[in-house]
């Protein structure tokens, strides 16, 4: 099952990309969306183009977003809410799975620790993975954490029976990830 996890921002969108066979994890890339416009209204264009490149060309059974949190600037929060929103058009209407995770709820799955450090949970990914995350973006290794996070989810039966409104999960492994 390949899994998807997005990292917004306004000018940063880190993606990471995994499969998850039963207890298996396997690292298949990941990196930031192509956002190169200045204009904050434009940015959202290079978004679109970037994410739907991306969702053609892995076609992911399902994604993992991030959900907007506490922030302290009301300027960011806007911008990023709106990136978000493009993000959740594009998955909607690519009739995609849609899994919101926050980052404590990452953070926790991850590393044992919702209050984990950034530097913590690249170590983690980086040891679940078997991938060097020393070189790796905070936004990059943030959403290769929310596709494991993800994947620990899908495979819980009792969240894996849920349905989102006309899309349904894929079916969860026979049993639930072991802790690694």
């Amino acid at each position: 099952m390949k899994i998807l996890g997005i990292d917004p921002g306004s000018v940063r969108v880190g993606y990471g990309l995994i499969n998850q066979e039963k207890n298996d994890l396997k690292f298949i890339r990941a990196g930031l969306l192509k956002i190169s416009a200045k204009d904050k209204n434009r940015r959202l264009l290079d978004l679109e183009k970037s994410f739907s490149r991306l969702l053609k060309k892995e076609r992911p059974d399902f994604v993992a977003l991030e959900k907007l949190y506490f922030v302290k600037n009301q300027k960011t929060a806007l911008e990023v809410g709106q990136s978000r929103g493009v993000l959740v058009l594009l998955i909607l209407k690519n009739k995609l799975p849609l899994i919101e995770i926050s980052p404590s709820e990452a953070k926790l799955t991850v590393s044992g620790d919702g209050r984990a450090s950034k530097a913590a949970i690249a170590k983690m990914v980086g040891y679940y993975l078997k991938i060097d995350t020393a070189k790796k973006i905070d936004d990059v290794t943030d959403a290769l954490a929310l596709a494991i996070a993800a994947g620990n989810m899908v495979n819980n039966p009792s969240f894996a029976s849920q349905s989102f409104g006309e899309i349904s999960l894929p079916k969860p492994n026979p049993r639930p990830l072991d802790r690694y």
